[in-house]
């Protein structure tokens, strides 16, 4: 609002003089009590701003999409002249009539007026809210572009884990042995081996995912790691049904779990507790802190990959609290867009 007025202010002053270099050829109009004028000129140009705005937000390029496109610049255009019109009416001709009656104006100098008030909203329209809206509509595709890209890493950055050697290696090798001491565990350890892979192509190029979806990679990539590590590893969910609905980026969630599993160490008598729930509209991830004695170092990238994906989402701020004792990471729970 700021803006539109500075705008219309500025608009104001440059019109207004202009108008009166073309009747007197001066710009000063010679008394204080002329300006009055200027006020007017004010008065129009920013309602006229602010109409443009509604009007550049409704015929915007994801709207209106049954009109040809000719016939949509033709209504569009209409709608900026009779919006000149009616903003004309209130802060022309009727103060002029109404306001001033003993003030003399010519039907030839209300016609002039009415012309010279179209022309400077269509002026103003194309110029400056077109383009303004060009350059916002610019910003909205470099968004989504960076925002598919992080999400490309992020994928990326996950499949590279899971196809990591020692991952298989690992998965393989605890599945060697459930073979022999348990076939029933070893065939729920392949399946849900399977579903970590499965849900990690599914994601695509997705930007969101409802939670439940996430989860459902998470609980299958949980139950991998506490096959794996047994008392060692406890993960503890606390996710209501309401929450299930909600939307996060695919695999960041899994990525958390990763991290925590891979920076911390764990044994039998002190287990690394992974805690997942959601409350406040906010997932929340928490463990404790178990530093690894052959400390695996840290690119942070992770952590940013997540803070990344969601500055290009939301204002909401992905908040990371570390402590001595613990780690904790909130991340905000999305809506769809309306």
């Amino acid at each position: 609002m700021i803006r539109k007025m500075a705008l219309a202010a500025l608009a104001a002053v440059a019109v207004f003089h202009l108008a009166v270099f073309i009747e007197f050829g001066t710009l000063w109009v010679g008394a204080l009590a002329g300006y009055k004028e200027l006020l007017l000129v004010f008065a129009f140009l920013l309602p006229t701003f602010w109409a443009h705005a509604r009007i550049a937000r409704l015929f915007g390029a994801d709207r209106l999409t049954k009109p040809p496109a000719p016939v949509k610049a033709l209504l569009e255009g209409l709608c900026v002249v009779l919006v000149s019109v009616v903003f004309w009416l209130v802060f022309f001709s009727f103060p002029q009539q109404y306001l001033v009656p003993a003030t003399e104006v010519t039907p030839k100098a209300l016609r002039l007026s009415l012309a010279v008030s179209a022309v400077l909203s269509l002026f103003f329209y194309y110029f400056v809210e077109r383009e303004h809206s060009r350059q916002k509509l610019q910003q909205e595709v470099y968004r989504v572009a960076q925002l598919q890209k992080e999400t490309f890493q992020a994928q990326l950055e996950a499949l590279k884990s899971q196809v990591d050697p020692h991952f298989l290696f690992n998965s393989l090798n605890v599945l060697g042995s459930l073979i022999h001491l348990d076939p029933d565990r070893a065939v729920q350890f392949l399946g849900q081996l399977s579903e970590v892979y499965r849900a990690l192509l599914d994601a695509g190029a997705q930007t969101l995912v409802p939670l439940h979806r996430e989860m459902t990679l998470v609980r299958a990539y949980a139950h991998l790691m506490e096959t794996r590590f047994g008392a060692a590893l406890r993960v503890e969910w606390d996710i209501a049904q309401a929450w299930e609905q909600a939307l996060v980026p695919p695999t960041a969630v899994q990525m958390l779990l990763e991290n925590a599993i891979k920076h911390n160490g764990s044994t039998t008598r002190k287990p690394l507790i992974i805690k997942v729930h959601a409350a406040d509209g906010l997932l929340v991830v928490e463990n404790n802190r178990q530093p690894r004695t052959d400390a695996v170092a840290s690119t942070h990238l992770g952590l940013l990959n997540i803070q990344r994906r969601y500055h290009h989402l939301t204002d909401r701020p992905v908040e990371i609290v570390p402590t001595a004792e613990s780690f904790v990471v909130r991340l905000p729970l999305l809506t769809a867009p309306a």
